[in-house]
């Protein structure tokens, strides 16, 4: 009996040393709701984590009763998930990490979420300035964050990648390589009628 016990407790000793090893994988989900604590914006990088869209807005909902009287830049535990915050006007911004996550790297992500959208909304970082500006919004995101992996934490980076995509020379790029591609087709057409 004294055998089987110990490699259980081995293998459950193993396991919970191997969840504590640092990751790359350090963001869990980012969602931004209004001051009613309905969603705008959410993003859950870990698909175990809260598969269904009904369990994603039960645990969004129990983090907003749970934080949206502070008047501060606060951090909370939710669920067995370290989550920072920041509020603004009538928006919350939250950052979502594991238990054992590093609440400096969670709040890096989380203040250059909401500088990046401070740039790029002109300082309105409010509801109706938010909605009004999705498309920049998911950008700024996907720029600091991909699959939970943190990829960038300056906000002036973040807007001159955000810039660079949203900027005009790149859809002329596009316009200019379509009329090329029909100038051809074109130019074949002619060929084989005249033919």
């Amino acid at each position: 009996m004294t055998a089987q016990t110990c490699p259980r407790q081995h293998q459950r000793t193993t396991m919970e040393i191997a969840s504590l090893e640092p990751s790359l994988y350090t963001v869990k989900a980012v969602f931004i709701l209004d001051n009613d604590g309905n969603r705008l914006l959410s993003k859950y990088y870990d698909t175990e984590l809260y598969p269904s869209m009904k369990e994603q807005k039960n645990f969004e909902k129990n983090v907003f009763n749970k934080t949206h009287k502070a008047d501060t830049d606060e951090i909370a535990f939710v669920e067995g998930m370290t989550i920072v915050y920041k509020c603004s006007i009538d928006l919350f911004f939250y950052v979502v990490g594991s238990a054992q996550e590093n609440e400096l790297m969670l709040m890096a992500v989380l203040n250059c979420l909401f500088e990046s959208l401070g740039q790029i909304l002109r300082k309105n970082v409010e509801r109706r300035c938010l909605l009004d500006n999705m498309d920049g919004v998911f950008l700024v995101v996907d720029e600091i964050i991909d699959g939970g992996v943190i990829l960038e934490s300056d906000p002036q980076q973040v807007i001159q990648k955000v810039n660079y995509r949203l900027d005009g020379s790149e859809q002329a790029y596009g316009l200019g390589l379509f009329d090329y591609i029909v100038g051809n087709i074109d130019e074949q057409t002619d060929r084989s009628q005249c033919a």
